[in-house]
C-alpha cells in the first residue's frame, strides 16, 4: 500500500471509527508515577497470556493490555490508524500476509536493527525489511503446513484414521486428498463435510507453489500464474464434489463448525492447532495431525511491529523483542503450537519431541519442524492479504451457488485488478 492510499483511506474513515480505535496507544497509556500500560493488538491467540504475567512480575511498572479482533479488520484498522497517525497499539502484528504492505510505509515503524538477524529463518527476516535495509518486525511464527483430521469421523467414515495411513493415502497431493475425501462423503456422518471451506483449502494449496500471487519486481501475476488457476480448479473440483462446509476461516460460524464438528479435515498450519484447541474443547484426543499433501508449503505466520506513533516506543521494543526471543518462542510452541521461526529450536528434545494429547499425542514437534525444514519461501507482495481475500470470496461465491467457477474467475481476477490500482 503506497502512502496516498492510506491517505485516502484515513479521508474514507468515519469520526465514530477513529474515536473508537483510539484507544490503541492513547487513553490509559500514561506513565503517571513511572507506570506504563502497554497496549499489544494481535489477531487470534497467539499465546502470550502466561508470558505477559511472567513479564509483569519482572516489569513491576509495566501494565500489558491485550486487544484482538478478527484478522481482516485488525490489519484494515492498522492501515486507518497509520495513515491518520492516530490510534495504533504500542505493539502490532502484522501477519506474513500484509508485511508487505507495511513495508512500503516502514518509515511509520519502528527500525528493530539487524542484532537479531542470525537467529531467524534468512526467509523470514528478509520479508520485513524495507528498501532501506530497516527492520520493522521481529518474527513471531512460521507456518508450516499439515493436515489437522478428526480420527473418530474416518472411523465413522470407514477410513483408516492411524495418521502414517492417513499421510500415506494423500501423500500424492491434493487430487489424492480430493479422491479420499469423495470416499469420506460416500459414508460421511450426517452433516460432517470433509474440509471446512475453499478459501482455506485454497490457501494451502496456493501455498505450495513456486510462486503466487506476485512476481519479485511486486508484479501482481494472478490472471498470468498458471498456478494460482490450478490451485483455483483443484479447489473448485472439490466443492464441486460435495467435500466442503462452505465455511469461512475465524468467522463465527467457522468457529460454530468445530464445535459441532460440521468437517474432519482442515489445513493446519501450526498456528490453526491453537484454533482447534479454543473452539473444539469437547473433542480433545479425538483431532489427529498427519502430512500434508505433497509436502513443504507455508501459510501464514506473524511478526510483531512497533509503530513510531505509540507513546511507549522504547518499553514496548523490549517487549517484542522478549516475546519473540528463542526462549518464548520455544515456550509458545510447547503450550499453544505455534512453530518458532528460529530454527535453532527446532532440533532441541522439547521442540522436536513434543507431542499433544488434545491431537491424540500427535508428534507435533517433529511433523512440524520437518514441515518447516522442507518450506520453500514463498515471496509476498504489498497487496497479498487483500488478495488472498478476494480469491477466497470468489470461492465463497461457488460454494453459495452464486456463480460458475469461470464467471467467479473472472470477477476474482477483475477485483485483483483493482486493489492494484
Amino acid at each position: 500500500m503506497r502512502l496516498s492510499r492510506l491517505a485516502r483511506l484515513a479521508a474514507a474513515a468515519t469520526a465514530a471509527t477513529l474515536v473508537l480505535t483510539a484507544c490503541g496507544s492513547g487513553g490509559d497509556s500514561g506513565s503517571a508515577g513511572g507506570k506504563v500500560t502497554l497496549n499489544v493488538s494481535l489477531f487470534g491467540n497467539f499465546g502470550y497470556q502466561e508470558l505477559y504475567q511472567q513479564y509483569q512480575q519482572a516489569h513491576p511498572n509495566i501494565t500489558i493490555k491485550e486487544q484482538t479482533a478478527d484478522y481482516n479488520a485488525h490489519h484494515r484498522d492498522l492501515a486507518t490508524h497509520l495513515a491518520t497517525n492516530a490510534g495504533a497499539a504500542d505493539i502490532e502484528a502484522v501477519d506474513t500476509g500484509f508485511i508487505a504492505q507495511m513495508r512500503e510505509v516502514g518509515n511509520q515503524f519502528t527500525d528493530l536493527g539487524q542484532d537479531r538477524a542470525s537467529q531467524y529463518l534468512p526467509w523470514k527476516w528478509q520479508a520485513s525489511l524495507t528498501k532501506d535495509g530497516k527492520q520493522i518486525g521481529y518474527g513471531t511464527d512460521v507456518g508450516g503446513l499439515a493436515i489437522c483430521y478428526r480420527r473418530d469421523l474416518f472411523q465413522q467414515a470407514g477410513l483408516p484414521a492411524d495418521r502414517d495411513q492417513v499421510s500415506a493415502a494423500w501423500a500424492g497431493g491434493w487430487d489424492k486428498y480430493i479422491e479420499l475425501g469423495k470416499q469420506f462423503a460416500a459414508k460421511a456422518p450426517k452433516g460432517t463435510a470433509f474440509f471446512d471451506g475453499g478459501g482455506a483449502l485454497y490457501n494451502a494449496v496456493i501455498g505450495q507453489a513456486p510462486v503466487g500471487f506476485y512476481n519479485q519486481d511486486n508484479t501482481i501475476v494472478v490472471d498470468t500464474n498458471p498456478e494460482v488457476r490450478k490451485a483455483w480448479d483443484q479447489v473448485v473440483a472439490a466443492i464441486q464434489a460435495g467435500l466442503s462446509a462452505k465455511l469461512i476461516e475465524s468467522s463465527p460460524e467457522w468457529n460454530n463448525g468445530f464445535a459441532k464438528g460440521q468437517f474432519a479435515t482442515i489445513a493446519c498450519p501450526a498456528w490453526m492447532m491453537a484454533k482447534i484447541k479454543d473452539q473444539a474443547k469437547a473433542f480433545a484426543g479425538k483431532w489427529d495431525v498427519a502430512a500434508v499433501p505433497g509436502g513443504g508449503g507455508n501459510w501464514g505466520g506473524s511478526y510483531l511491529t512497533i509503530p513510531k506513533q505509540g507513546k511507549h516506543v522504547a518499553e514496548a521494543k523490549e517487549l517484542a523483542a522478549w516475546l519473540t526471543a528463542p526462549e518464548q518462542q520455544a515456550r509458545v510452541f510447547t503450550s499453544a503450537g505455534l512453530l518458532p521461526s528460529i530454527p535453532a529450536l527446532y532440533d532441541k528434545p522439547e521442540i522436536a519431541a513434543l507431542k499433544d494429547p488434545f491431537f491424540n499425542d500427535a508428534p507435533v514437534g517433529k511433523i512440524f519442524t520437518t514441515a518447516a525444514k522442507q518450506l520453500e519461501p514463498q515471496y509476498q507482495g504489498p497487496r497479498a492479504g487483500d488478495i488472498q481475500t478476494t480469491v477466497r470470496d470468489g470461492l465463497s461465491r461457488v460454494e453459495q451457488g452464486k456463480q460458475n467457477s469461470e464467471e467467479s474467475w473472472q470477477q476474482t481476477v477483475s477485483d485483483v485488478k483493482r486493489l492494484a490500482r
